[in-house]
């Protein structure tokens, strides 16, 4: 009896040995080796053999892992007070920096996501918080993968996700869109007749300087107005308008009587 124990004993030893000293590591996973206490190495993926009770590991997980900012109250640089969230993309590409340089790199990079947030967002306006989204999220971007290159991370994203107002705010808002509207149709319309009065001076000086362009005028005019004939219509003519057209009527009129 005492020798079955034994051997139940010796292999459970045995078995938990063997886990000690065979890792086996995905392709997407590190493992961080300390040799009594002191970092020796990185290894992995695919099988490694440790020194049981001499070296430990630290795994590491090498994807690009996603972390939402939780919403930060901002007071924007034209003091408006708004809620900001974003979400922020980021991947560990040294494994030794991330476990020795910084205690727990998840939650220095989520704190370090969320002050930034703050600081950046607060020297802008709002109309560049709802207009300007991309080059926000560069500047935020540059500014923690800058910072968090030391714990070996790098941030290859991060996008502004929402940018919440109260009520009060959202009205004004819609105000000042409405208001900025209607501007732009008074300019509109004003430049159309701008337009439109340069043009007519310029046919106005046309048919003053150009011989016989009145007479054309006159003449086009009766044409639109002659397909109306159930009224009878009295359409002035000038007297300098006749001055070409009376000593042609006094010659025929002879020409006619001889």
């Amino acid at each position: 009896m005492s020798g079955l124990i034994s051997t139940v004993v010796f292999g459970v030893f045995a078995i938990t040995i063997l886990f000690q000293i065979f890792k086996i590591l995905r392709e997407y996973e590190r493992a961080v080796v300390y040799t009594l206490g002191r970092y020796t190495s990185t290894k992995g993926p695919g099988l490694i053999i440790l020194i049981p009770f001499v070296q430990q590991m630290v795994r590491v997980d090498m994807r690009t892992l996603v972390h939402d900012v939780p919403p930060q109250d901002v007071i924007s640089q034209d003091n408006v007070s708004v809620k900001v969230n974003a979400v922020i993309y980021y991947r560990v590409i040294d494994a030794n920096n991330a476990i020795n340089k910084v205690e727990d790199y998840m939650m220095a990079t989520s704190q370090l996501a969320q002050t930034t947030l703050r600081s950046v967002l607060g020297k802008h306006d709002l109309d560049e918080m709802l207009m300007e989204r991309d080059k926000l999220n560069h500047d935020i971007q540059e500014i923690i993968d800058q910072q968090t290159d030391a714990w070996g991370i790098k941030v290859s994203n991060v996008e502004i996700k929402h940018v919440d107002l109260d009520s009060s705010m959202i009205r004004a808002i819609a105000k000042q869109a409405e208001a900025e509207r209607e501007r732009r149709a008074k300019v509109i319309s004003a430049d159309g007749e701008f337009q439109a009065a340069a043009k007519l001076a310029e046919a106005a000086k046309t048919l003053a300087t150009e011989k016989g362009s009145m007479q054309l005028r006159y003449l086009g005019a009766l044409q639109e107005i002659a397909g109306d004939k159930t009224n009878t219509i009295v359409f002035p003519m000038p007297i300098e308008g006749l001055g070409d057209l009376v000593p042609k009527l006094v010659g025929d009129s002879g020409n006619d009587n001889a």
